[in-house]
């Protein structure tokens, strides 16, 4: 007798992962071995899909052979990632069986042309919705951080290429399904997007105190997620130019210097980058004779190696300074303020290191104080970034500020703490000067150096409220603003940091017309400034204070004005004592 035609239905997508949400799409595909009539096929599938659509409920759905599913899967990469999560619902399931044999073994083969197109598809999704951790209304499947990337993640594992980081994805998967779930019942609609005015009853179905509250477990969640992709695509790129001969250049360039030539630089090879700190395969790890348990300082001088170099820090290296690591002890020594300066002076490369050190807790290890602010959302629009991603990013803007001011150290601190007090009842610049007293004292700062970034804190939002609402031409305004920085050497910072902070706001927070009034108001009350000080250096009257650290051992009292003389500068910071430099003469 003739073998029966089989048949089975076939959960794909996020039904066949169990993702569903309750307004959510069912994915389903009819599935035959092709020895039935078509028509009979047919007369099955509607018997299948129309009770479904008389109860309401959305219906994605598909009717294709084995040799059709395969070869649309070799076509589609969409449809392939669909069929990757295939579960069996009913039917035959040894033909559920064969389908997701066959292409399971199709992806791990075509693993070198399929996995850049995935991460490609990625990055354009980022483009087009965002990221996830710093969105007001975030998009939590299509965003950066979001569901899609758990997925993209499940099909590179799906490829025995690489497997992404096991901690914490779970969970990060499970509270932005919780999340969608709330927000599909509180809705009645089948959404994504956490609309602002939505968030308040999402909070309350979920047992939050408030919708920033909801948004911080989001955040959270998101950055995991999102960290964890760029470890498993890093990784993913390593083994594809494995396979395929590439050699990094610095690879190349040191098998040149070591006269081999011919040969290809291997992932054993180790470029010293600091003390305990190595470059390998493109990639900062720990040298082999590195101790964590009795190197303090090495988290913060592995993380200013791997921002200096340009380079990432490898996620074993991450986990073993966070389970190994001896506490700093408080306050800081002081070759580790020099490390910590070095990371954030580092200008673009400091951000993936910082979310590297924060994804392992580390940040919030270096500094209690970072926790009430980390993850905090800004409802005002003006700003595009989280509290805490917004001060990082203030530290890169400043980064190409350093030169103008004679103490980049206190620029760069400033920067990362300016709005610290966010998150503390009351004015957050008044509550920000405690605080950064506090962190200022912990970090190693002495006295002197604690008042002015005490003071930049305090004070950060003067020049602008000042420069656009108050008249430039009234004395009282200038002298209100002398009196409140003290000193040139302040304002210069203040001004540096002004700018810096409004640059990573975002584009509404600055103009030509801003930048043109802070500088007549910076030109103004530096004048007046330094007509105080004159009068004040004049015989018979007392010295003239210094307010921002100069004549202090190691501190520059001139301008910094090229690349040059910030690294002197930092330097003669970091040792203590007075830095020579040698120039060559011009030709006559």
């Amino acid at each position: 007798a003739p073998a029966r035609p089989r048949c089975a239905l076939v959960a794909v997508g996020g039904y066949g992962r169990g993702e569903l949400s309750p307004r959510s799409d069912l994915d389903l595909l009819l599935l035959h071995d092709g020895r039935a009539d078509r028509a009979a096929v047919a007369a099955t599938a509607e018997r299948i899909w129309y009770p479904v659509w008389d109860m309401g409920l959305a219906l994605d759905h598909s009717v294709r052979t084995l040799d059709e599913a395969r070869r649309t899967a070799g076509e589609d990469l969409k449809v392939h990632l669909g069929l990757l999560d295939a579960r069996h619902i009913a039917g035959d399931d040894t033909l559920t069986a064969e389908l997701r044999t066959s292409l399971s073994a199709r992806w791990r083969t075509d693993a070198p042309t399929r996995l850049p197109g995935l991460h490609q598809m990625g990055r354009e999704r980022a483009r087009r919705h965002g990221e996830l951790p710093f969105l007001l209304e975030p998009d939590l499947k299509e965003a950066r951080g979001g569901l899609r990337d758990v997925t993209a993640l499940r099909a590179v594992a799906a490829s025995w290429v690489a497997d992404a980081p096991r901690r914490g994805l779970e969970e990060a998967r499970t509270t932005l399904l919780d999340v969608r779930d709330a927000l599909h019942l509180t809705t009645g609609r089948a959404t994504d997007r956490l609309a602002q005015e939505d968030q308040p009853q999402v909070a309350e179905a979920l047992g939050l105190l408030d919708a920033d509250a909801l948004l911080r477990r989001v955040y959270e969640a998101a950055r995991t997620i999102a960290y964890a992709s760029d470890v498993t695509w890093r990784e993913v790129g390593r083994v594809l130019r494995s396979r395929s001969g590439w050699t990094r250049p610095s690879q190349r360039l040191r098998g040149l210097l070591a006269g081999r030539p011919g040969r290809r630089g291997t992932p054993e090879e180790r470029l010293p980058l600091a003390e305990g700190v190595v470059e390998q395969d493109g990639e900062v790890v720990l040298a082999r004779t590195a101790r964590p348990d009795r190197d303090p300082v090495l988290p913060l001088r592995a993380a200013a190696a791997a921002a200096r170099s340009g380079l990432p820090l490898a996620l074993p290296a991450v986990h073993r300074l966070a389970e190994a690591t001896a506490p700093l002890p408080v306050p800081w020594p002081a070759d580790a303020r020099e490390e910590f300066v070095i990371l954030l002076g580092s200008g673009r490369d400091t951000v993936p290191v910082w979310e590297a050190l924060e994804a392992a807790d580390l940040i919030t290890r270096l500094l209690p104080d970072w926790e009430r602010v980390r993850c905090r959302p800004q409802r005002n629009p003006v700003h595009r970034w989280t509290v805490d991603r917004h001060l990082v990013e203030t530290a890169v803007r400043a980064s190409a500020l350093t030169r103008r001011v004679r103490r980049p150290d206190l620029l760069l601190v400033a920067a990362l703490l300016h709005d610290i007090g966010k998150g503390w009842p009351g004015d957050h610049s008044v509550a920000g000067e405690t605080i950064a007293r506090d962190m200022a004292a912990r970090i190693g700062f002495g006295p002197e150096d604690t008042d002015v970034l005490a003071r930049l804190v305090r004070h950060h939002l003067l020049l602008v409220d000042t420069a656009t609402r108050r008249d430039l031409d009234d004395p009282a305004t200038v002298e209100h603003v002398a009196d409140a920085v003290g000193g040139v050497d302040t304002l210069e910072l203040l001004h540096a940091l002004t700018e810096a902070d409004a640059l990573a706001t975002g584009p509404a927070a600055w103009s030509v017309w801003r930048a043109s009034l802070i500088t007549d108001l910076v030109k103004r009350v530096s004048e007046y400034l330094r007509a105080a000080t004159e009068e004040r250096a004049a015989p018979g009257a007392g010295p003239a204070a210094d307010t921002a650290g100069a004549g202090s051992a190691g501190v520059p009292t001139a301008p910094v004005n090229s690349a040059g003389d910030e690294r002197l500068a930092l330097e003669a910071l970091s040792t203590g004592g007075p830095v020579l430099a040698l120039h060559t003469p011009p030709e006559p």
